[in-house]
C-alpha cells in the first residue's frame, strides 16, 4: 500500500460472520468461520509470538484467518510460512513502483455485472465478495466487489450473459471465494448452469478447502455429482504445511464427485522460494490426487511487493523442479498479464 492514504478508500471485502451471528442452523464450517481470529496480535498470542509483531491491517482489508488453518502454523515461529501468508507486516505500506489497486486490469474485463471475461470460450462469476482468509498478497485485495456485481442480482445477470454467450463453453466460480455462498445458494447457480446447453464445463476457484476442509460438506459434493457439466476444482495452496489430513479427505470427497483438481500456487517470498519447499508442495498434492498446474509469478498488487521473487529466481526454481520430478508434478511456471489472450507461460 502507498505510504500516504488513498483519495477514496476502496470498499472493504464482504464481511464474513462473527461468533455472535452465530445460529442453530448455521453448518460447522460456518461456526468455525465465525471464530476465525481477525485481531494481529490475537494471531501472535495464539502461536507463542510477541504480539509487538502485528501491524495494523489496512481497514479494507483487514485479518482474517480461521483456526484450523492457524493450527498447521508452527508455534514460536515468527517466520512460518503460513503466517507470512496472513500477517500484515509494515512492508504493506511502502510505496512500490509498478504495484497497483488492479494490476490485471478486471475492471476493464467486466462483460457484465458480476461477469469478467478475460479469456475466450470462458467467463468468470463473481459469486461473493468475501473470502475465508486475507491473504496479503491477494490481486483482489483492494477489487470494488459490491460495485462490480458480487451480489446475487449480479450472479443473477452474469448467468443470463452467459446463456446469451454461445461462444462460452466453460462458467468459472470465484470471487472472493464462491465456496462462501451456502449450499443451497450454490446449489441453486449450478442448476441455472446446467440449463445451458453451450456450457460443457463448470470450474470453481477456491480456497476454501485448503484453509476451512469443513466446507466441503455433503450437499456441496451431491450439487457437483449431480451437474451434466465437466467439474474442475481449482484449489490453492503455496506450501505443503497446508495439506495436513483434513484437507486431503475433503480433496478426496471432491475428487469422488468426480471433479478434476488442480492446484494453483503463488511464488512467495519467505513462503516457497526453495526447491525443497516446491517439490514438497508438489509431491504432497500428487499424493492426495491434485494435479499441479500453475505456479504463478506474484500479481503486482499494491500492498505486496515484499512477496515478490524476480522472474531469474522463479526460472531456476522451475529448472530445479523439472530436474528433480516427474513432468505432471512439475507447475507452469507463468504470469498474468492484462491484454494477453491466455497466460503467459514464463517456462
Amino acid at each position: 500500500m502507498h505510504a500516504t492514504p488513498h483519495a477514496v478508500s476502496p470498499p472493504a471485502p464482504a464481511a464474513a460472520p462473527r461468533a455472535t451471528d452465530r445460529g442453530a442452523d448455521t453448518a460447522p464450517w460456518q461456526r468455525e468461520l465465525a471464530r476465525a481470529i481477525r485481531d494481529p496480535a490475537d494471531l501472535c498470542r495464539a502461536l507463542g509470538l510477541d504480539p509487538a509483531l502485528a501491524t495494523a491491517a489496512p481497514a479494507g482489508f483487514p485479518l482474517l484467518v480461521p483456526r484450523p488453518f492457524v493450527a498447521r502454523m508452527e508455534h514460536g515461529n515468527p517466520h512460518d510460512p503460513l503466517l507470512r501468508q496472513v500477517l500484515p507486516v509494515g512492508a504493506e505500506a511502502v510505496e512500490q513502483s509498478g504495484f497497483t489497486a488492479d494490476p490485471l486490469h478486471e475492471a476493464a474485463a467486466l462483460a457484465a455485472p458480476g461477469l469478467v471475461q478475460k479469456y475466450a470460450g470462458r467467463a468468470l462469476v463473481l459469486v461473493s465478495g468475501a473470502c475465508a482468509v486475507h491473504c496479503r498478497y491477494c490481486f483482489r485485495r483492494e477489487f470494488p466487489y459490491a460495485e462490480h456485481g458480487a451480489t446475487l442480482a449480479g450472479t443473477e445477470a452474469a448467468v443470463e450473459a452467459i446463456a446469451a454467450d454461445e461462444t462460452l463453453t466453460e462458467a468459472i466460480l470465484s470471487g472472493g471465494d464462491p465456496l462462501m455462498a451456502d449450499d443451497a445458494r450454490l446449489a441453486a447457480l449450478v442448476r441455472r448452469l446446467d440449463a445451458i446447453p453451450h456450457l460443457r464445463r463448470l470450474r470453481i476457484h477456491t480456497r476454501l478447502p485448503i484453509v476451512l476442509p469443513e466446507r466441503v460438506t455433503d450437499a456441496l459434493v451431491a450439487t457437483l455429482a449431480a451437474s451434466r457439466l465437466t467439474i474442475v476444482v481449482v484449489v490453492h495452496a503455496n506450501h505443503p504445511a497446508e495439506l495436513d489430513d483434513a484437507v486431503a479427505v475433503a480433496l478426496r470427497r471432491l475428487a469422488a464427485a468426480p471433479a478434476l483438481l488442480l492446484n494453483q500456487a503463488v511464488l512467495l517470498a519467505g513462503v516457497n522460494d526453495s526447491a525443497a519447499a516446491l517439490r514438497g508442495l508438489s509431491e504432497r498434492l500428487v499424493d492426495i490426487g491434485v494435479l499441479p498446474y500453475y505456479l504463478h509469478l506474484l500479481d503486482r498488487v499494491r500492498g505486496a511487493g515484499h512477496f515478490e521473487v524476480p522472474e531469474a529466481r522463479g526460472l531456476e526454481l522451475h529448472r530445479q523442479l523439472r530436474d528433480t520430478l516427474p513432468g505432471y508434478a512439475v507447475p507452469r511456471l507463468a504470469r498474468e498479464l492484462p491484454g494477453e489472450p491466455a497466460k503467459v507461460w514464463i517456462a
